[in-house]
């Protein structure tokens, strides 16, 4: 091997290895790059250490090389903190700032919701007008249908189901926010099927059942759709009316607000997962069963309430004073 004709070919890279290795701050496109020049430059020593004596240069590139890969280390460990201020900063100051939205939307499923349960539980033409069995019994019966289905399959598995079904809900009602239509279509659909199985369950005098199985994962599980469609329906209002802003820079902004809570929410809806997966089903008392769930909703709330409003007042302040 030609040491110097190989040092010569390869100094460049070696040079923009160094210097990626000592910058202080790097974007995204600068970490890949110093991972994919560490990566052959450690191949490229490992060649010269075969075929070559020269000390020197074998030296000069394994400082090279250690230098990057304390670098390569340090990237690491700030990428889990970028990870912690998503979940510290990022993501509940946009769900701060979308609290209008979803309050609304919250207010609206509830009123939905509450009008469908007392006019199933009050009327035979409900029923058959929403094409309703006239005897219902296989559901409202202690141990029917509303009851069975959340024992009839193992925990974890009914839990990962559960977490699957879920998102899949709130995507659904968040990304078709952006025609609004679609999105107030899911959000009212779903509260007219809870209406019913509230409407079913109170004509059977089984409401206490009712709120027994649905209030311990459904409180956190709900409000995780509210907070989607709440989002959705923002983002597609703002394509509607962006404000002093131009159409496409409104929309990109708030897109990035949303999609910042599509990914938060993925975690809100695996523990409502595992609420309705190991709790909801428990034999435990239905009180304390409730009371689980609305731990977890208050904590969820104050979460929000708390480091989100904090993090987003601190934001806003960074905005104005650049």
């Amino acid at each position: 091997m030609d040491v110097d004709a190989y040092g010569y070919t390869h100094r460049r890279s070696w040079a923009r290895l160094d210097e990626l290795a000592t910058k202080r701050r790097l974007t995204g496109q600068e970490v890949d790059e110093l991972l994919a020049r560490y990566r052959l430059t450690s191949q490229q020593l490992a060649r010269l250490q075969q075929h070559s004596p020269d000390p020197e240069l074998v030296a000069g590139l394994s400082a090279v090389l250690t230098r990057a890969r304390g670098r390569v280390l340090r990237t690491r460990s700030d990428n889990w903190a970028q990870v912690g201020r998503f979940f510290t900063h990022r993501f509940p100051a946009a769900v701060y700032r979308a609290w209008p939205w979803w309050a609304s939307v919250t207010l609206l499923f509830l009123a939905v919701a509450t009008g469908v349960a007392g006019w199933v539980a009050g009327s035979g033409s409900a029923r058959r007008a929403l094409g309703l069995p006239s005897d219902t019994s296989h559901l409202t019966d202690a141990g029917g249908a509303f009851e069975s289905y959340y024992s009839e399959h193992p925990n974890d598995a009914f839990a990962a189901q559960v977490w699957t079904n879920n998102a899949l809900v709130a995507a659904v009602a968040l990304f078709t926010g952006a025609l609004i239509l679609p999105a107030v279509y899911v959000l009212v659909m779903n509260a007219v099927n809870v209406g019913v199985s509230g409407g079913l369950m109170a004509d059977a005098g089984r409401l206490d059942a009712f709120f027994g199985f649905i209030l311990p994962h459904g409180m956190l599980e709900l409000t995780a759709v509210f907070v989607a469609g709440g989002a959705g329906l923002q983002l597609g209002w703002t394509i509607v009316d962006p404000g002093r802003l131009s159409r496409i820079e409104a929309a990109a902004r708030q897109g990035r607000a949303t999609a910042t809570i599509a990914l938060g929410l993925v975690l809100v809806l695996f523990v409502s997962g595992l609420l309705e997966g190991f709790v909801t089903p428990s034999g435990w008392p239905a009180p304390l069963r409730i009371g689980v769930g609305l731990a977890a909703e208050i904590a969820f709330l104050a979460y929000v309430f708390g480091p989100g409003r904090r993090a987003a007042a601190a934001a806003d302040r960074k905005a104005l004073a650049s």
